[in-house]
């Protein structure tokens, strides 16, 4: 009886385990100044503080919606582990938020009733988060599973429309533009004066310190990621993307890996690998490398969403246009991504106070909410803030980074999780951010003028089975063609295996991919 009286203490404490990710969860529980408490899973950067409450936009909720959060919470790196763990031994919270789950996780939670149906609740306590869906109804089918239910809750960023879309390129190209001038050289406009200007990089020494330390090239490998290579294969075809995801405009869905043009460019990185251009680490190494290389500014040219990450807000590095191939082929190819995710929080069945969390919730969809949560806030007198908050005007206005990357001081201050965050909302309810508002400019300017393809991929909601197939047929069929695309790189024997890397691709499941992405794509027009 003891010990009991001691747990039920210390689950109406309003801590609840927030500096302790391990401790033992407890249902919803009041607090002694009466304050609703809900126990919640969560993620966060390791620059963030150990428990969530400490950041002021968790403060300012509490205050706001009288609710208290005991969070469990975790750094990003152990985050996926650690929720997967509590929801395979039923050792759920209340709610999970940042979830970054999956459709298929969504569905297969759903299936086995460890998370619950939000129809109801967002129909008739959520206020907020209805008038997004009003707003732009398109959220709505998005959001809703095959079975009729919605599930989870989404995080939603608008910046840009149709191929304007902050989104359309994720790996721009940064080229030395100091190097070039230093050398006397122009913007390359072609596959080969790109390489003629990279052999230069590496042989002539601009950055002038006597040493042959220069890295022409440098990229991480991957299948178009953000760090990717691939940009360059819009030169001789229709390009890569990294779910290798095409759309012609007559709505026909492809695979981004086995037409002529990505043989080509793959030629062609075998060109550049053999006179000796690409970075000797482009395999192995990670972000912290990468970046770590790029402070040194030994890069001529690079691959990432945002220079300030990597080589800093400064002049040195210019995006570069896309390049004419050898058959006169200029082409961006556009991602299929989109400033929206399903899975951002889910309520579990263990959730006994369903009437806060929804109130929680749906401030978390209140428009200057949305805008802090995704960016950061304003008067914080013990770090820098993203924002001054203008009383006249009840509205945001984005603060000068002053050299600060974008990514640490969002990852210190900020706390993501679900949000919207419309176009209609830049001018009354928030600014732009500096570093988005350049971003589009550079992609309206450089990069949309070269976009061919009129039809991106869609956010199809698919059902578990079809996700299970996709799933499958992925592990194995992208690992194929990026370890084939590495080889090749390296040892040039692409017209010999070409054909039987098509047979492979073909045995790995490709067909039945295809079958399965122009369903969706096909269903998802219609609704």
């Amino acid at each position: 009886m003891t010990l009991t009286a001691m747990l039920a203490v210390t689950g109406c404490s309003g801590n609840g385990g927030s500096n302790n990710p391990d401790a033992a969860s407890s249902n919803t529980s009041h607090s002694s100044d009466s304050k609703a408490t809900l126990n919640f899973m969560t993620q966060s950067s390791v620059l963030a503080p150990t428990d969530p409450n400490e950041k002021l936009i968790f403060k300012r909720m509490e205050e706001k919606t009288g609710i208290h959060i005991a969070w469990k919470n975790y750094t990003n790196d152990v985050f996926a582990e650690k929720r997967n763990l509590a929801l395979a031994t039923g050792d759920l919270p209340d709610a999970i938020f940042d979830a970054g789950l999956s459709d298929y996780d969504l569905l297969k939670l759903a299936k086995d009733g460890t998370i619950i149906a939000l129809d109801d609740i967002i129909e008739n306590q959520m206020p907020n988060f209805k008038k997004v869906l009003e707003q732009v109804p398109q959220y709505k089918a998005m959001i809703t599973a095959p079975d009729g239910h919605i599930y989870s809750l989404p995080w939603i960023e608008e910046l840009g429309e149709g191929k304007e879309s902050i989104h359309s390129v994720n790996n721009i190209p940064w080229i030395n533009v100091e190097w070039l001038k230093k050398l006397n050289l122009k913007m390359p406009a072609t596959t080969e004066e790109l390489k003629q200007v990279l052999i230069a990089f590496k042989t002539q020494d601009p950055n002038g310190n006597g040493k042959a330390d220069e890295i022409p090239l440098s990229f991480i490998n991957s299948n178009g990621g953000g760090e990717d290579i691939g940009f360059l294969f819009g030169s001789f075809g229709p390009g890569l993307n990294w779910d290798m995801t095409l759309v012609s405009d007559d709505g026909k869905v492809s695979f981004a890996a086995n037409n002529d043009g990505f043989k080509e460019g793959v030629k062609y990185f075998n060109e550049l690998y053999k006179e000796g251009l690409i970075d000797v680490e482009y395999i192995t190494q990670d972000w912290n490398t990468y970046i770590a290389k790029g402070k040194e500014e030994l890069y001529g040219l690079y691959f990432t969403w945002d220079k300030a990450n990597v080589t800093g807000m400064n002049d040195k590095y210019e995006p570069m246009p896309a390049l004419v191939g050898p058959s006169g082929s200029k082409n961006v190819a556009r991602t299929n991504g989109m400033g929206f995710d399903r899975g951002r929080m889910v309520i579990t069945k263990e959730n006994k106070n369903i009437e806060a969390t929804a109130k929680w919730m749906d401030q978390l969809y209140d428009p200057l909410q949305s805008v802090q949560n995704n960016w950061g806030t304003y008067g914080d007198e013990t770090q820098q803030n993203i924002f001054e908050f203008d009383a006249a005007s009840q509205s945001l206005k984005h603060l000068p980074l002053e050299g600060t990357a974008p990514a640490e001081l969002r990852g210190k201050t900020s706390v993501g999780g679900p949000l919207a965050i419309l176009d209609s909302y830049y001018g009354n309810v928030t600014t732009k951010p500096d570093d988005a508002a350049w971003r589009l400019d550079i992609l309206k300017n450089v990069y949309v003028p070269d976009m061919k393809a009129e039809n991106i991929y869609p956010r199809v909601f698919f059902s578990i089975e079809d996700l299970d197939r996709i799933s499958t047929i992925e592990a194995d069929l992208f690992a194929y063609v990026l370890r084939k695309r590495t080889e090749w790189t390296e040892n040039g024997k692409i017209d010999k295996e070409w054909d039987e890397y098509l047979k492979e691709l073909d045995r790995l499941g490709l067909q039945e991919w295809l079958q399965i992405k122009q369903a969706g794509y096909d269903r998802n027009a219609t609704e």
